[in-house]
């Protein structure tokens, strides 16, 4: 099964940037993630962005979209920040014959403590098992694009 992988940035790629405690948004984690879940086959990850998703812009799903558009997989995950993973998803809709899979984290991959690792984990395995279509994953749940929404009072995602 051909899968392709695209990172867009967001607090899962997130280091420190100085000692005031700052981040910015670093090199993708995904392949050091993946590495550590011994798969038989590493899958093809391309980097498009390296942007926390406060600072996407319309251009900047657009590009997603192509990238998504042009890939000759079927099945597409990408990494990218929560605040904004819901409108990209959204502008990821109506794509025939693929199925698109975003997830995140709610803290830096590189944390000991962060929900990196189990968010991606089920984002590969949901990538592989749903139907064409779009979907957002995040604490363990796969939701569908369209009817979910983050609560940004209790920093997790929701149904609608």
């Amino acid at each position: 099964m051909h899968i392709a992988i695209f990172t867009t940035g967001g607090t899962i790629d997130k280091v420190y940037f100085d000692a005031k405690g700052n981040y910015h948004v670093g090199s993708p984690m995904v392949s050091e993630l993946l590495v550590h879940a011994r798969l038989a086959e590493m899958p093809e990850i391309t980097e498009l962005l390296r942007k926390d998703s406060l600072e996407m812009t319309e251009s900047d799903r657009q590009v997603i979209r192509a990238a998504v558009e042009g890939s000759a997989a079927s099945r597409v995950l990408i990494t990218h920040g929560t605040d904004t993973m819901v409108a990209t998803a959204c502008a990821l809709a109506g794509i025939p014959g693929k199925t698109i899979v975003l997830t995140g984290a709610l803290q830096p991959g590189r944390f000991s403590d962060s929900d990196a690792a189990f968010n991606l984990g089920l984002a590969f395995g949901a990538v592989q098992l749903c139907s064409a279509g779009v979907y957002v994953v995040a604490n363990g749940t796969v939701f569908p694009a369209d009817r979910v929404r983050k609560n940004l009072e209790l920093n997790r995602f929701e149904p609608l």
